[in-house]
């Protein structure tokens, strides 16, 4: 069977979560585009998999939702009416969870903006915790029917809702939002701590997530052309953080800061991930001669 060595294999990968676009990566290693797809897919159907069997009875005691905006295939204004209704062409929101105190990424979501999938992420967080947490998002009002769905009275809840003032006349139609001048904490359910009800984690997360795939960088043409290859890419980052990438103010990786794992694990793990899954090599069939 025909497989890259070890080292490429751990170099593509290390590429892939460091911001590095597919096609300068098969520049650099010397291998094709189709190599790299293939070996993104791998690895993003064996992080989702390990993710979903193993973040669970997470001890987390407060927790943080946010949202983050990106495109598929082209800008939602520039894609054909025939395809606007189509997941796969325009907007594509990943919401994310994030443990604040050991800065796991406890449950995400990719799909569009609307209540459907905010009952799909938090009925996805509710199933991971081992007793009940402090929750806090912004001021999106689809969490509302979601929260109470999913935990019922069961949840300390609280909204973080930012106050924008008029947008200078020079910044119009830019993607850039208007100023914040203020944020209202509102509680929803339960009694959240008020000194703890913050979006700061998870927003400071979605900087990161920008800053370590190519794909989430803004004015840029590196952004997904397939809506799988953007989830695929985004299992692999969210496993590479959690297990494999010592937090700079923790000292561990947030899996091991949250009691998920005792072990720091690196990319070769990652590929160990994805060989695990590979079906078993069949024998070799005799050989036949084709006739002319």
């Amino acid at each position: 069977m025909n497989k890259l060595p070890l080292a490429k294999r751990v170099q593509i990968l290390a590429m892939l979560v460091e911001g590095s676009s597919m096609r300068s990566i098969s520049r650099v290693v010397g291998v094709s585009i189709n190599t790299v797809t293939k070996l993104l897919v791998e690895a993003g159907e064996a992080c989702m998999a390990h993710h979903d069997e193993t973040v669970r009875n997470v001890k987390a005691k407060r927790v943080q939702c946010d949202e983050i905006w990106s495109f598929c295939y082209s800008k939602q204004k520039n894609v054909e009416a025939a395809k606007r209704k189509d997941l796969a062409y325009g907007d594509v929101w990943t919401w994310t969870a994030i443990d604040a105190d050991s800065k796991l990424i406890v449950s995400y979501m990719v799909g569009g903006r609307d209540s459907e999938y905010a009952m799909g992420l938090i009925d996805d967080l509710r199933q991971r915790f081992a007793g009940r947490v402090q929750l806090t998002t912004d001021g999106h009002k689809a969490y509302l029917e979601a929260v109470e769905g999913a935990f019922g009275s069961d949840v300390d809840y609280a909204m973080l809702v930012k106050l924008y003032g008029t947008a200078p006349e020079a910044l119009r139609g830019r993607y850039s939002p208007a100023e914040c001048i203020g944020a209202r904490k509102e509680r929803i359910e339960g009694d959240p701590d008020l000194k703890h009800i913050s979006t700061s984690y998870v927003e400071r997360q979605n900087l990161t997530m920008r800053m370590s795939m190519r794909r989430f960088t803004r004015l840029t043409n590196a952004f997904s052309k397939k809506v799988e290859n953007h989830v695929h890419a985004l299992a692999l980052y969210f496993t590479f953080y959690n297990f494999c990438r010592i937090h700079k103010t923790l000292k561990v990786t947030p899996a091991m800061a949250a009691g998920v794992t005792d072990t720091l694990h690196d990319m070769e793990w990652i590929v160990g991930l994805i060989d695990a899954r590979a079906p078993e090599p069949k024998p070799r069939g005799p050989y036949k001669k084709r006739s002319r």
